[in-house]
């Protein structure tokens, strides 16, 4: 895989924003990992060959009970029981100085560090990707960094994958970017071997978490879950067909993002990008959470569904220049009371079968020609819409925010067309030229005390709550 400098994600935005209006997939950026945008990633050149047929491609771990809190080294951390047992300081390791390179401001701060034992991948992978669930109040924040173990015993640096807070009064969240070693990168939310054909992998990776606060506040994040999805998903243009399976449809609130078109352009050129955000209020909103009037004092009243602009300004990326920073989203879902949230990836429709039959609604991410997804009249380099049923047929039943109205949102699309578009991790873009595909990237947000039956679906398809 070639090592050119990326575009910047915001660069690729315009850039594909503009293609999308026209119903065609953006341009192809520089060869490297595709960027998840909100409303639409980079595409980039396929992968070289990785997994094998048959073999699993995916393995979702995370720290999340008493005991794993206790587990791994602490540095001024200790865990918190409860019915959703947590990692809390303690008492402050030290104090440092964060410079926000998005405010220009210097402060401050107390911290104390936890970090995970090593995980050992049942997937060597190709990438990896974090999530976190977690409460940081104001005056506090965290930061989320991976360290992974190559095949040949080697280890990466230290990569800083967030720094992130739930509000943006004391650090603007973000990712960083220019991180790699020649081997492996960071591109915004995910850790990716820069060439898979080499055969090089990641086996195993810690996480570390570094918990900041006011100095002498006394006031604590809480971390509720963290963990990662490790994946080598096969280079393919096509995917084999699932068979139907269930007929049902969760009642999911609908949102457009078109509506939107013009406002806060300052988060991610406003509401024409913000798939990502729209999708996720829909599926926070389903599981009967929702902003309250105060957090949404901010919002113009003249602007219908407020709460959409609110989940595009508290998603925002500020180094990324947008709202689709996957882990950002579910972490955002997280902040709702008891709710959980990762980022995975989905064998087929047959998962999404099994979650949707739990009541579990799924964030699918796409990619498509206007030409391929029959009923979307448009074509687009990435897009966020969400798996709300399946007809008798089996065809699959999408909230899809790309839609001229929240009444047009509910659409029905062809199971073919759209698993494949889904599952593909190569496909051809306007020009003829193969780029990448998602891979069947998803995001899940569940109760944080999920039912026997939304727990076991969510294990038939590799999240343990």
């Amino acid at each position: 895989m070639s090592k050119t400098a990326p575009l910047s994600r915001r660069t690729v935005l315009a850039a594909a924003v503009a293609a999308a209006a026209a119903g065609v997939a953006g341009p192809a950026a520089a060869a490297g990992r595709p960027l998840q945008v909100s409303a639409l990633p980079r595409e980039v050149p396929g992968r070289g060959p990785a997994g094998r047929s048959g073999s699993p491609t995916v393995d979702n771990h995370a720290w999340t009970s008493y005991e794993d809190w206790r587990g791994g080294a602490a540095q001024g951390t200790r865990p918190a029981a409860g019915t959703r047992p947590g990692l809390v300081i303690d008492r402050a390791a030290g104090t440092t100085a964060y410079a926000d390179p998005h405010t220009g401001t210097t402060s401050t701060w107390e911290y104390a560090v936890w970090t995970s034992p090593a995980h050992k991948l049942t997937v060597p992978a190709t990438e990896v990707i974090a999530s976190w669930n977690a409460h940081t109040p104001a005056g506090t924040w965290l930061q989320a960094e991976l360290r992974g173990t190559y095949s040949d015993g080697t280890e990466t640096p230290w990569y800083v994958l967030a720094r992130w807070a739930a509000g943006d009064g004391d650090i603007k969240r973000t990712s960083v970017d220019g991180q790699g070693d020649g081997r492996s990168s960071v591109w915004t939310d995910t850790v990716a071997i820069g060439n898979p054909a080499s055969g090089l992998r990641l086996t195993a990776y810690r996480l570390r978490l570094t918990l900041y606060r006011r100095p002498g506040s006394g006031l604590t994040p809480t971390v509720w879950r963290a963990g990662a999805m490790g994946s080598d998903v096969p280079d393919r243009f096509t995917v084999p067909a699932s068979a139907p399976g269930l007929a049902k449809e969760l009642v999911v609130p609908r949102y457009s993002q078109e509506i939107h078109k013009g406002q806060y352009p300052e988060y991610d050129n406003g509401g024409e990008a913000w798939c990502s955000p729209t999708s996720s209020q829909m599926i926070i909103e389903y599981w009967g959470r929702r902003p309250t009037a105060q957090d949404l004092a901010w919002v113009n009243p003249a602007y219908a569904d407020p709460q959409v602009c609110h989940a595009a300004r508290f998603t925002y990326d500020h180094q990324y220049g947008g709202c689709g920073n996957w882990p950002f989203n579910a972490a955002y879902a997280a902040t709702y009371q008891d709710l959980g949230a990762v980022v995975t990836r989905l064998r087929s429709l047959t998962d999404a079968e099994t979650l949707i039959a739990a009541g579990i609604p799924v964030i699918t991410s796409m990619s498509f020609l206007a030409s391929e997804l029959t009923g979307a009249g448009y074509g687009t380099a990435g897009h966020l819409m969400t798996v709300i049923g399946f007809t008798s047929g089996g065809d699959v039943i999408s909230n899809d925010p790309a839609s001229p109205t929240n009444q047009a949102v509910r659409r029905v699309y062809r199971r073919r067309e759209f698993e494949n578009i889904w599952l593909r991790t190569k496909r051809y873009n306007a020009s003829g030229k193969a780029v990448s595909g998602p891979g069947g990237v998803s995001y899940l947000y569940f109760p944080a005390q999920p039912t026997s039956r939304q727990r076991k679906a969510l294990a038939q398809v590799g999240v343990v709550c």
